[in-house]
């Protein structure tokens, strides 16, 4: 957590192997060679959705399966999850900015990666689907997940560690 500048999204950033890091090395112990880096294991949930908006809600699932490979749940699966098992035909330009995250949050689970990198994952949730998330990602960490999250509010996390962040990242 921390102030709005304070280097949350930046770090997460680097994990994801988005931004380059500045100094020192991330490592991710007990990668082995399937996750031989932070960015290989790691699923990025950010600011943007992730989306084309053209696309059918099911589409951009089934892209994402096939991009980033190690398939989990099929996207009807992962839409159910998140209570919008009836909308994978609507283009994902038509839905709501909840409904939009929903189906981000089910972007993380049609692919297995262990690490979940999450930038304010509840923006634009109401408070039913910010407890359904917050089951959901107790369930990735009970199966030996890992999440990092930036928020300025508490996900509901069962034993979370919070790193306080301040200052300004130039």
């Amino acid at each position: 957590t921390g102030p709005n500048g304070s280097g949350k999204s930046t770090l997460l950033r680097v994990v994801a192997g988005l931004l380059p890091v500045a100094e020192g090395t991330i490592v991710l112990e007990g990668g082995g060679e399937e996750w031989p880096t932070p960015r290989s294991a790691a699923h990025f949930l950010g600011h943007q959705n992730g989306m084309k908006t053209a696309l059918t809600v099911e589409e951009n699932l089934v892209f994402w399966r096939q991009f980033n490979g190690e398939p989990h749940l099929e996207p009807d699966e992962a839409l159910d999850m998140v209570g919008l098992g009836d909308i994978g035909h609507l283009p994902f330009g038509y839905l709501s900015t909840g409904q939009k995250r929903r189906v981000s949050i089910a972007r993380l689970l049609v692919s297995y990666r262990p690490l979940w990198l999450l930038d304010e994952p509840t923006a634009g949730l109401d408070a039913a689907s910010e407890a359904q998330f917050a089951e959901l990602m107790q369930v990735h960490l009970e199966d030996g997940g890992m999440i990092m999250a930036a928020t300025h509010l508490p996900l509901g996390l069962d034993g979370a560690q919070e790193l306080r962040m301040g200052g300004n990242v130039r």
